[in-house]
């Protein structure tokens, strides 16, 4: 396959840039519409309790409310005569807008609910119409047209899911800009230190380009016929850039030292895609397996980072195969034109790195006491792990400027009970008072409720109140709703049990309950992650076993590989934690701590693992490759890791660039995000494979290679394998070095 790729390239290059010039012009058409067809949001399993009992306050009670607006009078009560002139006419013009639903104000109701303890603010809440895109647009047009001023008696500031969700798209939008700002110029001035040549710089940077045009416009598709994030284009860009940089790096010094043995360039482009493509397409596979476990989960929000992430690992490869030999069979010795000063010519041998072969070679040496320090430095980081919590991002993982977030505190600290943050439960079915009142009793006595409002009135510790004019929207003559407000923080883990005793509460004969509101919602999505999580590692698991088997012939490698993948990762994912969840450097950074997001922990997982099998893939290549050659174990470890130890160290810092620039970023998860994926790519880069990798080589020697017979006899059929270079004969095989050792 690889022999075919390469004449294809070498006897009809220009065709195959012509044709890739134009499919870029194309997907940059189409991938320009890709942000008008994403969605905020996507946290949720839709076949949940919560998500059903949204469902049903949306068909039957004009939808749960979403959209807060705090009104504040600068002086006085904002029951004084003119604030509330003032207030009722904010609530009659809010009500005549068409995109609201439910609007309730303190005015209409004068529920001391909706009133601040001192009495200079209130609330008038809201439900946000449509769905999607639709529902993000109607509510930027609300906030737009009410913030500020009003009547110069109030002024309004926004809060609530419809404002915390619009306020993140912007935020998303800007941190995007800003990391791609940092990101690109940082990375052509590494490019050119690395290869010391303004062409050979560029090149990497042309399939970073389409890998990320191509999966725009796989976005856009995507997005006009299923829900897609507006967060999958983060993700797109970082990895686009990075991945395709890391496949072009790799394509490139394999070219350049096939020019400098004296080979001709349609040679030198033959066994570049025979050996550095046949890596990049395992390399590609395997990252692209692990990201496809985020397609089980049943959160638009992970599925749409599954969707960007194989688009992008897929579009990266295709380009690096077909339009990177052909570009090298139309520049040629050019490749190594605009040199720099610093610049050295490119060397027969690869640029082998002394310093990488020294440092292998000293752990095979004494692979116990270089491993041990490096094994207790990641457990010691995956410590934190032990005492892991997990949410769902709401108002703080926003910056304190951030207006839906102040709206929020204020409700939290100036109001009895957080109506925005309370559960919902309705009752699909017709229901007497008489039953839905003994069901309110019981509820309000739980601990933690300060009040049960149901159509029917109010009830407090057991006790009913009184029916006010704002309860008649609780009630229809088919359904109920009853609305259950607690003194507990919201999401805290008081607020979760609270879900849980709730929902375990008799309900009336004949009814079928469902509790919906920001609580339910978290414990839903913990559930529904939480029950998928083992398929997903399994897949991931299973997938790469078998990726790496096909690569190398071994099962030893691939289960090598797995545990010390998992112990970066358990060191990434702890120092995560220990930063974003316990508040360390918080102040340095501007975030808030709080419980690991669990959506981003489990793609973070998913990204950084396939990454890390990035880099086993680019070292594992190059000792196989030696030891087929008849190298043993430990001369393939030490001379592989001296010939990749540069490449992969460049790439690294390459690709973690990309995503470190998102540290800059204001949203807290998208920080983490950021900063744990470059993270994982250096502790990997470095200490795994720098260390444990020949370490853990040295330490099962011949064994490292092998495979039951009938497992080689599936590898001799179904495994790809790259021929020796012209003139150099098969020398040793891994059977003949078990038998010889």
């Amino acid at each position: 396959m690889f022999e075919r790729i390469a004449e294809l390239a070498i006897r009809r290059s220009r065709l195959v840039l012509i044709v890739a010039v134009v499919a870029v012009a194309l997907m940059g058409v189409l991938g320009a519409g890709a942000f008008g067809t994403l969605l905020g949001g996507g946290y949720d399993d839709p076949a949940s309790g919560s998500s059903r009992a949204k469902e049903v306050l949306d068909k039957k009670f004009g939808g749960e409310t979403n959209l807060v607006l705090l009104v504040r009078t600068p002086e006085g009560r904002v029951d004084a005569p003119a604030a509330e002139a003032s207030g009722r006419a904010l609530a009659a013009d809010l009500k005549k807008e068409r995109n609201l639903d439910n609007v309730i104000s303190y005015w209409d109701t004068s529920s001391p609910d909706l009133l601040s303890e001192d009495g200079r603010e209130a609330v008038v809440l809201a439900h946000v119409k449509g769905d999607g895109i639709e529902r993000d647009e109607n509510a930027k047009a609300v906030i737009d047209a009410y913030r500020g001023p009003y009547k110069d008696a109030l002024t309004v500031r926004a809060g609530g899911a419809a404002a915390v969700t619009s306020e993140m798209g912007t935020q998303s939008a800007e941190d995007l800009l800003l990391a791609e700002a940092i990101a690109v110029p940082l990375t052509l001035v590494l490019l050119l230190l690395v290869f010391g040549s303004a062409v050979a710089a560029l090149l990497p940077l042309a399939i970073g380009l389409i890998a990320i045009a191509g999966t725009f416009a796989e976005l856009f598709v995507l997005g006009s016929v299923t829900d897609v994030s507006v967060f999958a284009v983060n993700l797109t860009t970082a990895l686009g850039l990075g991945l395709g940089i890391d496949y072009a790096l790799l394509m490139i010094s394999r070219f350049r030292e096939q020019l400098a043995t004296g080979a001709s360039v349609d040679d030198a482009v033959r066994r570049t895609v025979s050996t550095a493509g046949r890596t990049v397409a395992f390399s590609a596979a395997t990252v692209a397996a692990a990201l496809a476990a985020l397609l089980v989960f049943p959160q638009y929000f992970l599925r749409s980072f599954g969707y960007a992430g194989i688009g992008v690992v897929v579009i990266a490869a295709l380009s690096t195969l077909f339009v990177m030999p052909a570009l090298f069979a139309v520049l040629g010795h050019r490749v190594n034109s605009g040199r720099m000063p610093w610049g050295n010519k490119p060397r027969p041998d690869g640029g082998r790195a002394p310093l990488w072969g020294r440092l292998a070679g000293t752990v095979m040496r004494r692979p116990a006491l270089t491993a041990l320090p490096v094994l207790a430095v990641l457990l010691l980081a995956a410590s934190p792990l032990l005492g892991i919590t997990f949410g769902t991002p709401d108002e703080r993982v926003l910056p304190d400027s951030a207006e839906s977030r102040q709206v929020s505190s204020v409700l939290r600290e100036k109001f009895n009970g957080n109506d925005d943050a309370a559960l919902r439960i309705v009752i699909d079915e017709p229901l007497g008072q008489a039953p839905l009142a003994s069901y309110a009793t019981e509820l309000s006595s739980l601990q933690g409720v300060i009040r049960v409002e149901t159509s029917g009135g109010a009830y407090t510790e057991g006790r009913s109140g009184t029916a006010g004019p704002a309860a008649s929207h609780l009630g229809r003559p088919d359904a109920q709703q009853l609305s259950v407000v607690s003194s507990l923080a919201p999401k805290s883990a008081e607020a979760q049990s609270l879900v849980g005793t709730v929902r375990a509460v008799a309900p009336p004969a004949g009814t079928h309950p469902l509790v919906g509101g920001v609580d339910a919602e978290l414990v839903d999505s913990k559930t529904s992650i939480g029950g998928q999580l083992p398929l997903a590692v399994a897949l991931v698991a299973v997938t790469t076993f078998v990726l790496l088997f096909l690569f190398t012939g071994s099962v030893v490698q691939p289960l090598r590989a797995l545990v010390l993948n998992m112990l970066s990762l358990g060191a990434t994912l702890g120092v995560m934690t220990w930063i974003f969840q316990d508040g360390h450097l918080s102040s340095v950074l501007g975030f808030t701590a709080q419980p690991m997001e669990v959506s981003m922990t489990v793609l973070m997982f998913c990204i950084a693992f396939g990454l890390s099998m990035d880099y086993e893939v680019f070292v594992t290549s190059r000792i196989k490759e030696l030891h087929d050659q008849g190298e043993d174990n430990r001369s393939a470890v030490t001379h592989g890791l001296g010939h990749t130890g540069r490449i992969v160290t460049a790439a690294a810092c390459l690709l973690a660039v990309s995503f470190f620039a998102f540290g800059t970023a204001k949203l807290s998860f998208m920080q983490m995000f950021g900063l744990g994926s470059g993270l994982a790519i250096l502790i990997d880069a470095v200490a795994v494979r720098g260390i444990l990798v020949p370490a853990a080589m040295r330490l099962l020697g011949p064994a490292a290679w092998y495979a039951p017979p009938f497992l080689r006899r599936v590898h001799t059929r179904f495994g790809l394998s790259e021929s020796a270079p012209a003139g150099t004969p098969e020398r040793t095989t891994t059977d003949r070095e078990l038998a010889k050792n």
